[in-house]
């Protein structure tokens, strides 16, 4: 599913978003000199697996959050983690570097990849901001609505309280 794909199944679900279209990003450096809406509702979205291959984990955190993956691993009980290849996050995601987002997870027919949403997301306005499978459009919805959509469509969504540090970068 491409961005325009996004749009009209939020568009077809009632979903209600904006969408904010902006240079191409590839990083969350290159995300804090874009003007936003939002600033700080970002995401940061780590596309990881385990030692084995047999796991894969999308981990979706505020922007200005660190995760230490080997204190993810020892609170959800995973193998040791690293991030997945490229080649990876192409074939069951369909996305590229730079473009890593839960909306990815609507193109993995297999469910193969769990998604860990830190539930930070949730609080205040609940507001997340997320590329819509392409990284030169951010867009704006409840974080709630998309993890009903995700799992709507058969993906595995944990809401957790996931352990970070606080980037040294700023967001928005």
């Amino acid at each position: 599913m491409d961005k325009q794909g996004v749009y009209g199944l939020l568009e077809s679900e009632g979903i209600p978003f904006e969408a904010t279209e902006h240079v191409a990003v590839w990083n969350m450096e290159d995300l804090a000199r874009v003007d936003l809406p939002y600033p700080g509702r970002d995401a940061k979205n780590l596309f990881v697996r385990d030692d084995k291959k047999r796991a894969y984990y999308l981990i979706t955190v505020m922007g200005s959050k660190r995760v230490d993956l080997k204190e993810f691993r020892n609170a959800h009980g995973t193998r040791a983690l690293s991030f997945a290849s490229d080649a990876d996050l192409e074939s069951i995601l369909g996305l590229f570097p730079g473009a890593v987002t839960p909306f990815g997870l609507l193109n993995d027919s297999e469910h193969r990849v769990e998604l860990f949403v830190d539930s930070e997301l949730l609080e205040g306005p609940g507001i997340v901001g997320v590329h819509p499978n392409d990284n030169t459009a951010t867009v704006w919805l409840r974080t709630e609505d998309l993890v009903r959509l995700l799992e709507s469509r058969g993906t595995k969504v944990s809401v957790v309280m996931l352990r970070c540090h606080r980037s040294r970068l700023p967001t928005g």
